[in-house]
């Protein structure tokens, strides 16, 4: 009873701080850039631009340029070569954030402090109170929730260098806590399990006590929707061992983590084989249709991200939770935690996250992405507001338009100025005085052969689009795709990668293939989705030739995740990326490919009445 009041009490006071954050959202911006600038006078970075001190916004914004990663790599480097001088921040470099490196190229070195770990456990602690909003009962259950680290690594200079997560994980505030006992109360997972680098070991360990558990679990997920989907066919493909664990009481010999083996032995795993029995029963039947409620029937909800490229997964999702709710939390970024979605039951593809503004000072830089697919009247007339001088100019977080879409650009604590995250947003709402955003899509992540562009979220359409028109009649789903620009052919053209299955009586495990014609329609439906620019090239200019579709094997997309993760992607951070070069990928699925289909004619186009 004490526990629950003092969790109630902190819902309570976490919910104020919600209210009052956005209620203030322009003293609080203003506050943080002070602060910032206060604090970061003296570095390099701001006296090389002028600034000689001074710390007021119409200074900062006047001199201090918008950037990217690349525009300041050189001073990232000589921190990570081991110059200490204070270059972009005053207080001491801690350690570099490695981003995913899977959505919009290599993996970049983001700069961050210990006093970060406060703001990100502010941030972290926002979500729960939300959820208990909506979902009561959460905190009388445990989660199952998949996490996987990465091994760290360190720069010439000596610092580490290692994803977020494993960041929070093995953080000096988090160990000087009884963090174990925090995550053995409120997940499924033993703190050894995940902090395991061994994917497979950490994998089987977190699903094997996930399942000895399995009455306590009332939520599920995992950062992303494609790390949850791989532990689901991890299971698919494990069942039978993990069961005779269970049954028997012993571990997997394959598990040689020696902490991985005691947490779970002398925690969780004990002989029960009327567990075993009912594990048997569940998975050997041929439909795996709802199965996350079968094997865990108090679940009340599936947290995972289901924007931006990963919405793609939702029919999966879908598929296994059978009715449960799709919640996405929260967004952020290696650089930046930014917002809290605060309607965690809406529809999925509705999804809005408000801004935190006390994260960092946070600038969106208008933009205006040309034939987007789904115009309306009211969209171009929105759109043909945005001039030149907009387009060049940055606007604070309490001056963003409604309906407008923007480049997200912050001023951290840790040292980048004006950076450009590169995710592009839309304005859905407001919370108080603070945004409410869409996620839409990585900035130029795309592909071109010659004047057309086509844009990460333009191609996620269009592939759904197509998805519904012709393969959801036919009883098939995309497990993944990913796509490139062949410039090898005369015109070029586009390549995309597609895998599906076919699911008969609610079984995965179909050999069925969809038909040729088929396909051949869903290359044409993709084509007719995508913007006039490409399609003047198929028909008039003949700059672009038909679409291509290759279909590859089951599994293969696993195997380019395995591929990534061989390289240092982290498997709680990995996105498959959606534009490809040329390359070991490309040559993956090159190699798994069962059948090719064109486009069997060109779109539809006709020259626009309107000069533009």
């Amino acid at each position: 009873m004490e526990s629950s009041t003092v969790t109630m009490k902190q819902n309570k006071e976490d919910l104020e701080s919600i209210e009052y954050v956005t209620r203030n959202a322009d003293k609080i911006q203003k506050q943080v850039l002070s602060e910032i600038l206060t604090q970061n006078a003296s570095v390099e970075y701001l006296q090389r631009h002028g600034l000689d001190g001074r710390t007021d916004i119409n200074t900062f914004k006047k001199f201090v340029p918008i950037i990217t990663y690349q525009d300041i790599q050189p001073d990232i480097n000589r921190i990570a070569n081991g110059d200490k001088s204070p270059i972009l921040c005053s207080h001491p470099i801690s350690e570099f954030l490695t981003s995913s490196g899977t959505s919009g190229g290599e993996r970049k070195l983001i700069p961050t402090i210990e006093e970060e770990l406060d703001r990100k456990s502010f941030f972290c602690s926002l979500w729960m109170p939300v959820m208990n909003q909506y979902i009561p009962g959460l905190d009388d259950g445990k989660a199952m929730y998949f996490i996987f680290l990465k091994s760290e690594s360190r720069t010439p200079g000596g610092l580490l260098a290692r994803t977020a997560l494993t960041n929070l994980y093995k953080s000096t505030q988090l160990r000087n806590q009884p963090f174990e006992n925090e995550v053995q109360t409120k997940y499924t997972s033993p703190n050894a399990t995940i902090l395991c680098l061994d994917n497979y070991q950490s994998m089987y360990s977190q699903i094997l006590c996930g399942l000895c558990l399995h009455k306590e679990v009332v939520r599920v997920g995992a950062p992303f929707s494609s790390t949850f989907i791989r532990a689901i066919q991890f299971l698919e493909t494990n069942w039978l061992v993990l069961s005779n664990d269970i049954r028997t009481g012993t571990l997997n010999p394959a598990i040689t983590d020696q902490l991985v083996r005691e947490s779970v032995l002398s925690k969780i795993l004990k002989p029960d084989p009327v567990l075993a029995d009912f594990i048997d029963t569940e998975c050997s039947r041929k439909s795996w249709k709802g199965i996350i409620r079968r094997l865990w029937p108090n679940t009340k909800c599936l947290e995972v991200i289901v924007t931006g490229t990963m919405s793609q997964y939702i029919p999966t999702l879908e598929y296994y939770g059978n009715g449960q709710p799709l919640v996405s939390s929260s967004h952020g970024s290696s650089e930046c935690y930014f917002g809290v979605n605060l309607n965690p039951l809406c529809n999925p593809i509705e999804v809005s996250y408000t801004l935190i503004p006390n994260m960092a000072f946070f600038e969106f830089l208008p933009v205006q992405r040309s034939n987007m697919v789904g115009d309306t009247s009211s969209n171009i007339e929105a759109r043909s507001l945005i001039n030149d001088k907009e387009q060049n100019e940055l606007v604070d977080l309490v001056d963003v338009k409604l309906g407008r879409e923007y480049e997200l650009v912050v001023t951290t604590y840790a040292g980048l100025y004006r950076y450009r995250v590169g995710d592009l947003l839309r304005v859905a709402g407001f919370k108080n005085k603070a945004p409410q955003f869409n996620f839409i899509c990585r900035k130029n992540v795309a592909l071109s052969i010659e004047a057309d562009k086509t844009d990460e979220s333009e191609l996620q359409i269009a592939v759904e689009k197509t998805v519904m028109n012709h393969l959801s009649p036919l009883n098939a789903n995309l497990v993944d795709y990913t796509a490139y620009a062949d410039t090898s052919t005369i015109p070029g053209h586009y390549v995309i990668f597609w895998e599906y299955y076919v699911r008969n009586d609610g079984s995965i495990f179909t050999s069925q293939v969809v038909p040729s014609f088929v396909l051949e329609d869903c290359c044409l439906d993709i084509e007719e989705s995508l913007n006039s620019v490409y399609r003047q090239g198929c028909v008039a200019d003949k700059s672009v030739g038909p679409l291509e579709m290759k279909i590859v094997e089951r599994g293969s997309f696993n195997e380019v995740m395995d591929y990534a993760i061989s390289l240092g992607a982290s498997l709680s951070q990995y996105k498959t990326p959606r534009s490809l070069k040329l390359g070991p990928i490309v040559d993956l699925l090159n190699s798994k490919v069962v059948s090719n289909h064109f486009s069997p004619k060109c779109p539809t186009w006709a020259p626009s009445k309107y000069v533009t």
